[in-house]
C-alpha cells in the first residue's frame, strides 16, 4: 500500500520511488502528481448518486440539506432546556469518499504505462494522509452555508466528515501528526452526536 501525503507531496513522490524503483525521476514526479489528485479530487458518494468537484457542489449540498432538514424536523423535545441543548448539538453527517483516479489521469497525458501503474497502486490500496483542506469535499461541505442553501429552515449547527472507503485507507493528520485512520463500511451514515467542534459557515470562493 503507497502512503499518499496530500500535504506533503514530496512525501507521496519518495514512496512512489520505493514502490517502482525502475522509474526514471520524471515518471517518478509525474506519477506521485497523479496519486495526490486522486485523493484531492476525491468522489463522494451519497444516496446511490456520485459526486465531483467542483462542478457538483451546488448538486450536492442540495441533496444534503434535504437529509439535514430531516433530521432536525425530528426533533421535537418537550423543554426549552431541551431545545436549547438540541440547538447546541452539531449534527454529523459521514460522506463515503473513494478515489477519483481518472483526474490522476487526467496529467499523465498519453503515458499508458503511466495510467497502468497508477491504476495498479489503486487497486493495492492507498493511504491517504490529510488535513481536513486538503480533501475539497471537505473543504467546500465545511464552507457551506447551510442555512442559506436550506432557504432559512436549517437551524441546527452541522459537522460534515468525509472518509475514505473501499480499498483505501484514510489516515487525518493534526499538529502532533497521525490522528485517526478512516475507513467507511457503507458510502453515507447519518449520525446525531455530540461533536466539540462546530462548524463555521464562511461564505468565500471555492478553489478550483
Amino acid at each position: 500500500m503507497i502512503v499518499c501525503n496530500l500535504t506533503k507531496p514530496e512525501a507521496t513522490q519518495e514512496q512512489v520511488r520505493k514502490t517502482y524503483p525502475k522509474l526514471g525521476q520524471t515518471d517518478v514526479a509525474q506519477l506521485s502528481i497523479a496519486l495526490v489528485l486522486t485523493g484531492k479530487y476525491a468522489l463522494a458518494h451519497y444516496d446511490g448518486e456520485t459526486y465531483r468537484y467542483p462542478e457538483d457542489v451546488n448538486k450536492f449540498t442540495k441533496a444534503l440539506s434535504v437529509t439535514l432538514n430531516q433530521i432536525q424536523s425530528t426533533v421535537e423535545p418537550t423543554k426549552k432546556a431541551k431545545a436549547a441543548a438540541a440547538e447546541e448539538e452539531p449534527v454529523e453527517v459521514k460522506v463515503g469518499l473513494t478515489c477519483n483516479i481518472v483526474e490522476g489521469e487526467h496529467v499523465l497525458g498519453d503515458r499508458k504505462d503511466l495510467m497502468a501503474l497508477l491504476g495498479d497502486a489503486v487497486k493495492n490500496g492507498v493511504e491517504y494522509q490529510y488535513t481536513a483542506t486538503d480533501i475539497l469535499w471537505q473543504w467546500a461541505l465545511d464552507r457551506a452555508n447551510w442555512s442559506t442553501i436550506s432557504g432559512g429552515e436549517l437551524t441546527r449547527r452541522v459537522k460534515l466528515k468525509a472518509a475514505f472507503e473501499d480499498s483505501t485507507l484514510g489516515t487525518e493528520l493534526g499538529v502532533g501528526g497521525k490522528v485517526k485512520k478512516t475507513r467507511a463500511s457503507k458510502a453515507v451514515e447519518v449520525v446525531e452526536e455530540p461533536v466539540p467542534d462546530a462548524v463555521v459557515n464562511v461564505e468565500e470562493e471555492l478553489p478550483e
